[in-house]
């Protein structure tokens, strides 16, 4: 049983991309984790769209975080 039983189908994602980011250099695989990692923030509704594609959900939360910062950039361009 998990800590935290909600981040289960995240972690387990996550973790499957290990091997890709061993292969990245330094910089990148650091940044690659942490945007993985970022993912957290949207666990509940990574759990939420369930298996059996948890890297749909996972996916989808990257770019989902990333049109935020596109927007937020985009705002803040035009001030």
């Amino acid at each position: 049983m998990s800590l935290f039983p909600d981040d289960d189908i995240l972690i387990r994602e996550i973790e499957s991309w290990k091997g890709f980011a061993d292969m990245l250099c330094s910089a990148d695989r650091e940044l690659f984790l942490q945007m993985l990692n970022d993912c957290h923030r949207y666990s509940n509704a990574i759990n939420a769209k369930g298996e059996p594609f948890p890297a749909e959900a996972l996916l989808m939360t990257l770019v989902f975080i990333q049109h935020k910062m596109i927007s937020w950039l985009i705002k803040y361009q035009h001030k």
